[in-house]
């Protein structure tokens, strides 16, 4: 009996957590009807799939942004998004992460680079996508020219040649500001702080409340469209 016993436990054990494994997988935060419409291409931006993920080519030849979703955030929800930064002139190239978590995938703007013609990179990312961006970009800052962080910080020092863009919500209140004010002295010399006034933690992407958050004062599409203004202004700067 306690020979089966001892066969039975591992047994249980390893069940209890492919069981957990696969609720974790399954808990996730969804893409919304607004980010799915977003995914459909136009005359101004075509939505192609890729290997990595999709790219949202618009009239850029020489300018592209790496994107880094969320944790736990379906990488879609930032359709918008990437769309409303297409439209002002940047390519954008958002990265599909294993179980939506870029920690994993932090490296996988070095195949995106090294595949692709254009002149000017930047990376980025929301929440703890940007914190995995900024762990390539603290890598890798040869291979870029700046580093955008949408409710993120840099857990490791950026190289004083890299340009930096910080935007956060004024609402947020899942962005830890301790650990945010904390990791200022990682960034660049050129480093930019935007706060979104009225915006919140969640209206970076388009998929609903995350949980801990607090309610915006602004709509998603302000939001949105403000940072986007931001981050195209950023490419302006970084040009020679």
């Amino acid at each position: 009996m306690r020979k089966i016993l001892r066969r039975l436990v591992p047994l249980a054990i390893a069940a209890l957590l492919l069981a957990l494994v696969l609720v974790y997988i399954d808990s996730f935060y969804h893409a919304d009807a607004a980010a799915e419409a977003a995914m459909a291409s136009d005359d101004a931006v075509r939505v192609l799939p890729t290997d990595f993920g999709w790219l949202f080519d618009g009239a850029s030849e020489s300018d592209a942004l790496i994107f880094y979703p969320g944790g736990k955030v379906e990488a879609k929800a930032y359709a918008p998004l990437c769309r409303a930064i297409a439209l002002k002139g940047v390519d954008i190239c958002l990265v599909e992460m294993t179980l939506r978590l870029a920690i994993i995938g932090k490296n996988k703007a070095g195949g995106i680079i090294d595949s692709m013609d254009y002149e000017h990179w930047v990376i980025g990312g929301h929440s703890l996508g940007g914190v995995s961006a900024a762990l390539y970009a603290a890598k890798h800052p040869g291979k870029l020219d700046g580093v955008v962080l949408l409710a993120a910080y840099a857990d490791q020092p950026l190289d004083d040649s890299l340009s930096a863009l910080y935007i956060y919500g004024s609402e947020d209140s899942v962005l830890r500001m301790a650990r945010y004010e904390e990791c200022l002295k990682n960034a660049p010399d050129q480093t930019t702080q935007y706060v979104i006034e009225g915006g919140n933690h969640s209206q970076f992407g388009s998929y609903g409340m995350q949980e801990g958050d607090s309610p915006a004062r602004i709509t998603p599409e302000q939001q949105v469209e403000e940072t986007a203004v931001a981050i195209a202004e950023m490419f302006l700067q970084t040009q020679p």
